[in-house]
């Protein structure tokens, strides 16, 4: 658990929490402290391709001016990663009292959407023998965004694709053996029996699912950006309008720093990046990447995603290696980067663009690592 105030130097120091355990190391993705205008580094070794890419999207409205002059940093650990938060504290308001808002928020998310736990809703779906069963609001409504992407995407997104996600060794199993990494063909297509966005069937009146028998719903692919816009509204709702959170890599910013600037998002720098680092500037705006580096695995010489393609079961094996996706919502921005990874580096950016969707594609092909900004993100700047 964390729980300090920032310094302008953005280093934090423990308080008021002696006992606290030591949090996982610091990411580079989130830099609160910097303005949005201001380099990241100097265009040295240590900033490849020299001075940043910096992105303003547009705002709908005015963003909130923070209400006091400190920040604090909190966090803990959620769904297994680790999250936190630099915001403006309000008046009358005691950091402890907002980092314990902000850990009941995740842990109600995590008894409903974790498939690591088996008492988990979401769990006791995938588990239940076939029949119509009631879902509560919150697991009722994510499903039904979830559906309404793989309707938009043609299934790219697919929250039924939990059978074949074990399969792959990605899922609350465990990894493969060393000796099959890989499914066979008829491993696949007996999985691909039990998956499918368009076999889900709903009774909309008792708000309901349908277990056909062996259907595993994952909602993975959203699920920290939606803790992410549910922390954001649990903060805001108890005054702290100004602030920025990390979920592991879902990001995003709400409000005004007290220096009246957005926050500053650094995207992430990928293995062997010689790009110039890209800044987005946050306020009111969420930023989600999905990589092959972070929880993929080596086949040969090849780098296979953790991510499935519900629509051919195999997982995405394709020259494109980042999708990072600037929305509003953080919950659409984790769904979106998902499904465009999925996509892969031809059709991705296709959908992306007559979507307007401001995405940034990272390939790696016989041509080297090539980036692609989509229209909509090119016209913030970059």
């Amino acid at each position: 658990m964390r729980l300090a105030p920032v310094d302008a130097s953005g280093q934090a120091g423990r308080v008021n929490d002696p006992h606290a355990p030591d949090m996982p190391p610091e990411t580079p993705s989130a830099l609160p402290d910097a303005p949005a205008d201001a380099p990241v580094a100097p265009a040295s070794t240590s900033s490849p391709g020299g001075a940043p890419r910096v992105l303003i999207p547009p705002l709908a409205a005015q963003p909130l001016r923070p209400v006091g002059d400190q920040i604090y940093e909190i966090g803990d650990v959620a769904f297994g990663a680790s999250w936190r938060a630099h915001l403006v504290v309000p008046p009358g308001v005691a950091p402890t009292d907002l980092l314990e808002a902000g850990r009941a928020e995740l842990a109600t998310l995590e008894t409903l959407f974790s498939p690591w736990s088996p008492t988990s809703e979401l769990s006791r779906f995938n588990a239940a023998p076939p029949g119509t069963w009631a879902l509560s609001q919150t697991l009722w409504e994510a499903l039904l965004a979830a559906l309404d992407l793989g309707d938009d995407t043609g299934g790219a997104f697919d929250p039924t694709i939990g059978a074949l996600v074990d399969l792959w060794g990605f899922g609350p199993g465990g990894r493969r053996q060393l000796l099959t990494p890989t499914p066979s063909e008829a491993e696949v297509a007996a999985a691909l029996e039990l998956c499918g966005w368009t076999r889900l069937r709903l009774n909309r009146e008792a708000r309901a699912a349908v277990q056909i028998g062996g259907m595993k719903l994952d909602l993975s692919g959203l699920a920290k950006g939606l803790a992410v816009e549910r922390l954001s509204a649990r903060l805001s709702a108890m005054g702290a309008t100004s602030h920025l959170i990390d979920f592991d890599g879902d990001l995003k910013g709400r409000g005004l720093r007290p220096d009246a600037r957005p926050w500053s998002i650094v995207l992430p720098t990928l293995p062997g990046q010689t790009t110039r680092p890209t800044v987005v500037a946050a306020a009111d705006v969420a930023v989600s990447t999905s990589t092959v580096f972070r929880k993929g695995f080596q086949h040969g010489a090849r780098i296979v995603s953790h991510l499935v393609d519900g629509r051919s079961g195999r997982a995405v094996d394709t020259d494109l290696v980042a999708v990072t996706v600037i929305h509003p919502n953080a919950t659409r921005a984790d769904a979106l980067s998902t499904a465009l990874m999925v996509m892969g580096p031809y059709e991705g950016p296709e959908w992306a663009e007559a979507f307007d969707v401001a995405a940034l594609f990272t390939t790696d092909d016989a041509r080297g690592r090539l980036e692609r900004l989509t229209p909509a993100a090119e016209a913030m700047g970059g």
